[in-house]
């Protein structure tokens, strides 16, 4: 029966004449089969983030709040003091950038509390990859946007200038006084339902983690 599970979660052909190797792929059947319910849970709760933007322009808290607080208690649950400490680096790590946005633009509180929520829930090694993910998405997803809206070339200038801003800041070069200064007026700034940015990301991000997980 352990070795039907561990070929089943793992992909992977087995002798069952090896009693340590069923061991070591039974335990790593386990960590695919929590691997896989921690992405369903991101991913749902992201969905549910997406709709309600979409429909709204909102993120409800009512979502990002338990969402946040069930990450850490998993974490906690998974991998102890540890696992809940690096949940919490990587809620700080993935909401501070939309904070900063937040700071500089306004809005898009919604989305810093999403990105902790989601943080607290992969951590910070999947976490790095999630942020990248979701930033790429959001840049395609506005410019697409923009097309339609026949305004690419405004989005993009103000696109090339937050982020020539933002890298100011984060290598210490202007204050983020001077970066808000920098910044376009917010009225010159396309919105988009950034909760769909997000889920993209994540489900690129999930997915890249299967595909290389598989292939080790």
């Amino acid at each position: 029966m352990v070795s039907a599970v561990a070929e089943y979660c793992t992909g992977r052909v087995i002798s069952t004449s090896s009693p340590k190797e069923l061991f070591v792929l039974s335990v790593q059947a386990q960590v695919n089969s929590a691997q896989a319910l921690h992405w369903g849970v991101v991913i749902a709760c992201c969905i549910a983030a997406a709709v309600s933007d979409l429909r709204s322009r909102r993120i409800p808290n009512l979502l990002t709040g338990p969402m946040f607080l069930a990450g850490l208690a998993w974490s906690m649950a998974t991998g102890g003091l540890a696992g809940l400490g690096d949940s919490a680096l990587a809620a700080v790590a993935l909401a501070i950038p939309y904070v900063i946005l937040f700071l500089l633009a306004g809005g898009g509180a919604a989305d810093a509390k999403l990105m902790a929520a989601v943080g607290a829930w992969v951590g910070m090694g999947q976490g790095v990859v999630v942020l990248l993910c979701v930033c790429a998405s959001g840049a395609v997803i506005g410019l697409g946007y923009a097309v339609i809206k026949g305004r690419a070339r405004g989005v993009f200038a103000n696109l090339i200038l937050m982020m020539f801003a933002m890298i100011s800041l984060v290598v210490g070069r202007r204050s983020l006084k001077e970066v808000g200064a920098q910044f376009p007026d917010p009225k010159t700034m396309l919105s988009i339902p950034y909760g769909l940015a997000v889920l993209t990301g994540v489900c690129v991000a999930a997915a890249g983690t299967f595909v290389a997980h598989m292939r080790m």
